[in-house]
């Protein structure tokens, strides 16, 4: 109704949205059926190049991070920014998303974490999860071997989460490598009667190889820290242990040094802020949803995260500051 209105056009255009800046974030691009698994995480293919449409249609000035960021807070922006965000670098990135940001010349940023990109494998908990998932609506009769007390119930979500828990309580406590687990997710491929090599010559849940970090950096992608292992422990020597693992990796790889932060899984505390900035990061995005203005703690950065499960209207509407506006009206109603 609003955007029949005309509101979305008014808000889009006017100074309180020349103010502010959106930052998208996007995790993962089928390449298959997991944004069917994921929802809240993976789009479509499809979808994704019409949201680059509407980016193109609507004219929005589509910047990279870091030149948004400073114009953002030296109050100048053009009109209608945009930042565009992925977070992990998995492969589906390479090979779905990149082709489309290609095709339109749109800058992006990738909050690239580094521990799997040098072991070619799916990541445990995610390929666990999947797997389980692609056999819901069974009752697995078997496992005693991997340390799992069937029968398990694979239709509930919270029944599969529950094995995925198990599996990795028990690689953490028998100190598992990453090729074990692997292992250990290759016969629980067998037991679901999977083919777990079509997964890893898909690369399905897999991350971008250095090499394929290497070429997209060279033609312009912009990789910034999320960690080596996508964690944020709250020990300080670990935290910082993995942004610095993190850093010196994808300063081996693409030659630059990234200054720029997201929180895995948009995990944030307070505590974090004094230990970046002794990193020398000038910048961390959240999950939290809203639009970033001069006033916003620079490690405490928003975004609105696209999935296949946001309709058309509800991303426009947040391109123009609508959906914000509209969030907070109903958190006021609400509280």
């Amino acid at each position: 109704m609003l955007r029949g209105l005309g509101v979305f056009r008014l808000a889009c255009d006017s100074r309180w949205r020349r103010e502010r800046l959106l930052i998208l974030c996007h995790h993962g691009v089928s390449q298959e059926d997991e944004h069917l698994w994921r929802p809240a995480l993976y789009i479509e293919p499809k979808r994704l190049g019409q949201r680059l449409e509407i980016l193109k249609q609507g004219e929005y000035n589509v910047l990279p991070l870091e030149p948004a960021l400073q114009r953002l807070y030296a109050g100048e922006l053009p009109p209608r920014s945009v930042v565009l965000t992925f977070d992990d670098g998995t492969y589906d990135f390479y090979a779905q998303a990149y082709p489309r940001l290609k095709h339109y010349g749109f800058p992006v940023t990738v909050y690239q974490t580094t521990y799997y990109s040098d072991r070619q494998m799916p990541v445990f908990n995610l390929i666990c999860s999947y797997m389980l998932w692609k056999r819901r609506g069974t009752v697995l009769d078997k496992g005693n071997e991997l340390g799992l007390k069937p029968p398990m119930d694979l239709g509930s979500e919270a029944s599969r989460r529950a094995i995925v828990r198990s599996l990795l309580e028990i690689s953490e406590r028998e100190n598992l490598s990453g090729l074990q687990k692997n292992e250990v997710a290759g016969r629980l491929a067998s037991l679901l009667d999977l083919d777990y090599g079509s997964f890893q010559s898909k690369r399905i849940l897999h991350l971008m190889s250095p090499e394929e970090i290497a070429e997209l950096a060279k033609n312009g992608v912009d990789f910034q820290l999320h960690t080596h292992r996508h964690r944020t422990p709250t020990d300080e020597a670990l935290f910082r242990k993995e942004i610095q693992d993190n850093r010196q990796r994808l300063r081996e790889i693409t030659g630059k040094l990234p200054t720029h932060f997201c929180y895995p899984s948009g995990i944030y505390d307070a505590r974090f802020f004094p230990w970046l900035a002794e990193e020398k990061i000038t910048s961390a995005t959240t999950c939290d949803p809203g639009l970033a203005t001069a006033r916003t703690n620079p490690l405490r950065l928003p975004r609105f995260v696209d999935t296949t499960g946001r309709t058309e209207v509800e991303f426009e509407s947040w391109l123009t500051g609508v959906g914000e506006f509209a969030a907070r009206t109903r958190a006021s109603v609400g509280g």
